[in-house]
């Protein structure tokens, strides 16, 4: 009975053992993030808050002070359009520190006269942290250095279809749609692209026109129309004109009918009056 009970001991020691060890693992994967400072641009992109939210980023977001007083001076600026997106951005950064897939710091860097673009540089490098920006000029000089940079157009760029509406491809009709007289294909990338009138036409390649892109959740789809045929190109043909009738048609008049010239009688003519008939 001894020995059942210090095996049971044994084995609950164990399982403990184990937890402890699990617990104590969970922080050093937290401290192990990337340190990710935020730029001027990134924060005036819209589509930050949209990535953030679908916990993508799990980073830790570093947000300069530098940052946010140049994003001060551009709300206050005269500038409409800069304005409305520096007041924008001002409000991103009070959401960011809403999500929870991250945490957001804001970092007390002194603010001095260095610029926000060599802040930045000097931040990641003596941290070995990331930049996050759009900005064209920034990410090259940050590359030359060696720093890494998460760019929001690129990820933009990645997630881009190969093909946009209004461009043409074929694709090979494999079944028969859900709806009426529709046809199923799929792109190179595994885009799966409804065609209208293709009910008919399983088995074969067709030449489609693509009309319009729907992204969800569950996938992206694009709707199609057979493209129309190519139209035949004239031929240069020396074919002679036609002769041009030079006789002129007579008037009309209101009632559609041809209008004669009237006859003249001479006898009635001006000339004609002032002369006498010979006497027979």
């Amino acid at each position: 009975m001894d020995f059942i009970i210090f095996i049971i001991t044994l084995i609950l020691l164990a399982e403990t053992t184990i937890m402890l060890i699990k617990l104590r693992q969970k922080p050093l994967l937290s401290t192990n993030k990337r340190k990710v400072y935020v730029d001027t641009s990134a924060l005036m992109d819209v589509r930050l808050l949209a990535i953030a939210d679908t916990g993508f980023i799990g980073d830790s977001i570093i947000i300069p002070r530098s940052v946010i007083h140049e994003l001060q001076l551009l709300a206050d600026g005269k500038d409409s359009e800069k304005r409305a997106r520096a007041r924008a951005a001002l409000d991103a950064v009070s959401q960011l520190e809403r999500v929870v897939y991250f945490d957001t710091t804001i970092l007390d860097d002194p603010l001095d006269r260095t610029p926000v673009d060599n802040r930045l540089l000097e931040l990641a490098q003596a941290n070995r942290g990331l930049i996050l920006t759009n900005d064209y000029n920034l990410n090259k000089v940050a590359t030359a250095e060696k720093i890494d940079v998460l760019n929001i157009n690129d990820l933009a760029l990645a997630l881009r279809g190969d093909f946009l509406p209004g461009e043409q491809t074929t694709v090979k009709i494999t079944a028969v749609g859900e709806g009426a007289h529709q046809g199923i294909g799929y792109l190179a990338d595994g885009t799966m692209v409804v065609v209208d009138r293709a009910d008919k036409k399983v088995g074969e390649d067709v030449r489609i026109e693509l009309i319009r892109l729907r992204q969800t959740s569950a996938g992206r789809m694009m709707f199609a129309k057979i493209a129309p045929a190519p139209r035949p190109t004239a031929s240069k043909s020396t074919t002679s004109k036609p002769a041009i009738s030079k006789s002129v048609s007579s008037p009309l008049s209101p009632r559609g009918r041809s209008i004669r010239p009237k006859r003249v009688n001479r006898s009635s003519s001006p000339r004609s009056r002032g002369r006498r008939s010979p006497q027979r």
